[in-house]
């Protein structure tokens, strides 16, 4: 009955924590640009766990969007108890000195740095409002930990290596604010999702699946109280990173 909000909701890792909590028994409220995707994992569930999976437009560049979300779901729902920070891009066209390439470069930091923040200080709020020791969880990369001269990186890794250090801040504002809010971060490698791309690059690369992802965010949330996951490093058998 714990109310949960997974960012990035509409495909990959994000649809799948949005069904796997809603299946666990959460209500879950999808924020996605694309909407009408995370309406559509409604399908895929039994109709017990698809009642309690609802979806809200969000996008999470944009402040007044992020604040409307979360309004939403205060009104509804009374309030935020866990929070998935899943949303996440890349844009493997260009490097740090291609020609033209800030707007790029500032759509990866919007969303993978700073919405994250936005969107977890909003949850936090809530959480510390309505005395609820909830739990803010951050899906991280293992790009977040060590350098990979994967093609076309340019921002990525540098947005990620920012998530593994605002967790850990985020871990102290937390204790500082005189709560019991858990920060967890979920570090895997390559999962295959739309953000891999299609071509020979990855062919022979073993991957995660987004359910592997979910199932660590699971687990996670199910430890006990006096329990928090600082860090959360999962790699398919096999990868070379």
């Amino acid at each position: 009955g714990k109310v949960a909000i997974v960012t990035g909701a509409s495909s990959g890792i994000g649809a799948a924590v949005a069904k796997a909590l809603a299946s666990a028994g959460m209500v879950t409220v999808g924020l996605a640009r694309r909407v009408e995707r995370v309406e559509a994992l409604r399908k895929e569930l039994p109709p017990e766990a698809a009642g309690r999976l609802h979806s809200l437009p969000c996008d999470v560049t944009r402040e007044e969007s992020i604040l409307s979300a979360f309004a939403t779901v205060q009104q509804l729902f009374d309030g935020v108890d866990v929070l998935i920070n899943n949303a996440g891009i890349s844009r493997r066209s260009i490097t740090l000195v291609s020609p033209g390439n800030t707007q790029d470069l500032r759509a990866v930091l919007d969303t993978n740095v700073l919405g994250l923040v936005l969107c977890t200080r909003e949850a936090f709020s809530s959480m510390r409002a309505r005395g609820v020791d909830g739990h803010i969880i951050n899906v991280n990369s293992i790009l977040g930990h060590k350098y990979v001269p994967f093609l076309n990186l340019n921002i990525y890794g540098a947005s990620k290596y920012a998530v593994t250090a605002i967790t850990e801040t985020l871990r102290n504002d937390f204790r500082n604010a005189d709560t019991r809010v858990k920060v967890t971060s979920i570090s895997p490698g390559i999962v295959r999702t739309e953000m891999v791309p299609e071509g020979d690059e990855f062919a022979e690369t073993p991957m995660l699946e987004a359910e592997d992802v979910a199932n660590a965010i699971v687990y996670a949330l199910g430890t006990p109280p006096h329990v928090q996951v600082h860090e959360l490093i999962i790699k398919p058998v096999g990868e070379l990173a």
